[in-house]
């Protein structure tokens, strides 16, 4: 795992504990009960680390016993948009961290006759031009298809210092070209892997994060 290469990539602080997580799903040999299960905690962690990005307000309460303590309130709303299918693994755990967060879908499939990313299906919540957005993803290899989400969202309204993008595992490569055309993003993420094989599959890499998430 590398060091954070860029000012808005924020990688988690790799202590062993979550080395340890990445071990478990990073095996080929882990069961899907467990994969689910070690990914989910990954994934909470991510949510947590964005939401510490997020704009904050004083705020002075008065607690049960009758004291004053100054704390901070959030300043605007937020959602998430995941990418279909994998990126939907990870709703959930936004979910877990914020009540009622509005959720949108992007479908993004490879075109078979050009090998090239074509938005296939979008979903949106109408105002969210005025939301922080989490774009959802576990895995950035090469960028592609998250740079068409970000399209979305920025045709959307969406300003780009806005966006959060949390994922797992992210290549150098990946980050390389998503932030020569969005470098106010923020990318959020646990993992930086050495590179992208002759394949343009991450390496070390994990295989195919929706397969083992969904599949039995």
């Amino acid at each position: 795992m590398s060091s954070e290469p860029h000012k808005n990539v924020f990688l988690l602080p790799q202590t062993n504990q979550l080395l340890g997580l990445y071990t478990i799903i990073r095996d080929r040999d882990t069961k899907r009960p467990d994969f689910i299960f070690y990914s989910d905690r990954i994934i909470r962690l991510l949510v947590e680390e964005g939401l510490n990005h997020l704009p904050v307000t004083p705020r002075t309460v008065e607690t049960a016993t009758n004291q004053i303590f100054r704390g901070v309130s959030f300043l605007g709303k937020i959602c998430g948009v995941s990418i279909v299918r994998a990126g939907e693994s990870m709703e959930q755990g936004l979910r877990e961290c914020c009540r009622s967060v509005r959720i949108g879908k992007i479908l993004i499939q490879r075109d078979e006759e050009t090998a090239l990313p074509k938005l296939f299906y979008e979903k949106l919540p109408d105002d969210i031009a005025d939301r922080y957005v989490f774009l959802l993803d576990p895995m950035l290899a090469t960028g592609g298809s998250a740079m068409m989400a970000t399209d979305v969202l920025i045709k959307r309204g969406v300003k780009p210092e806005r966006i959060f993008f949390l994922n797992l595992i992210c290549s150098p490569e990946g980050i390389e070209n998503y932030h020569s055309k969005f470098p106010n993003v923020k990318i959020v993420t646990g993992a930086i892997d050495a590179c992208l094989d002759e394949n343009k599959y991450l390496a070390p890499g994990l295989g195919d994060f929706g397969d083992r998430y969904y599949c039995i």
